[in-house]
């Protein structure tokens, strides 16, 4: 067996590669295989997993989230930082700004979103998603390394893979939402129930469905690709930043009861384990 990993990342769209010598590992777990590699970043050894899978082969309502997590878990991973691409319905986070959410709106329906479905019911705290503590090593880091940040924002996850009308989008702002994803639900929910605390950094590729009285163009996806792609550098080198100052000690809030988080990460996985 392989030591601990404290850390994770998980890259969203367009972030599909990130080490240059990547040890690959297939994961065994309770939900299906999970594709993880193994690698150094920030001067820290760090498992690396692609949200959408090489090529962006999975869509978002298809994801297996559960599988994910609980390969990271089954790792010893205790901070997760994230990339994703947003769309912006708010003229104070325009494009190419990269926000630090700290509040979601779930707009997604029929995923799996927690473990404790069967056998134990245990209810997740989630006034405050993602880590707060992760937030303010990011924002610091990303402060010292010359990055612009936006430090806070409401994201809505919709169900995807269609994008929003114009009606969503005014809906979407007028409930508070900043921004528009479609993959941070389970994703975070989830982490947080095994006790994975998570930081992200959202990358506005969009204004979402555009204002049509400012005569804007709805989101397209070339267009998000071609400015992820873009945008590559600049995200590696914050997550960089952001991987190096997690102090050893960091530790994650206990959410759910240990014991009823052991029993999940205890199961039986899917198929014979893959050797570490």
């Amino acid at each position: 067996m392989t030591a601990a990993v404290p850390i994770a990342v998980i890259g969203g769209s367009g972030l599909y590669d990130l080490f240059e010598q990547p040890e690959s590992r297939v994961v065994a777990t309770p939900y299906g295989p999970a594709e993880v590699t193994l690698g150094d970043l920030g001067g820290r050894r760090i498992a690396f997993l692609t949200r959408h899978g090489r090529g962006h082969a999975h869509a978002p309502h298809l994801i297996a989230y559960r599988a994910n997590i609980w390969a990271l878990a089954s790792l010893g991973v205790r901070a997760i930082v994230s990339t994703a691409a947003v769309g912006s319905i708010n003229r104070a986070m325009p494009t190419e700004s990269i926000v630090l959410p700290d509040q979601f709106i779930d707009r997604t329906a029929g995923r799996a979103d927690t473990f404790f479905d069967a056998g134990s019911v245990q209810h997740l705290v989630a006034a405050d998603p993602f880590c707060p503590a992760l937030r303010d090593i990011a924002r610091a880091a990303l402060a010292a390394s010359g990055e612009t940040v936006i430090p806070a924002g409401t994201v809505v996850v919709v169900q995807g893979p269609r994008f929003s009308t114009r009606a969503e989008s005014r809906w979407f702002a007028a409930a508070g939402g900043d921004l528009v994803n479609m993959t941070l639900v389970p994703e975070v929910p989830l982490a947080a129930e095994v006790g994975i605390g998570t930081v992200n950094l959202s990358f506005v590729t969009d204004t979402d469905a555009g204002d049509a009285a400012l005569d804007e163009e709805p989101v397209t996806a070339d267009q998000v690709f071609a400015r992820l792609a873009a945008a590559q550098p600049r995200l590696i080198a914050a997550l960089t930043a952001i991987v190096a100052a997690i102090p050893q000690d960091y530790t994650p809030r206990e959410l759910i009861d240990p014991d009823a988080v052991a029993e999940v990460l205890a199961r039986p996985v899917a198929g014979p384990p893959v050797a570490t």
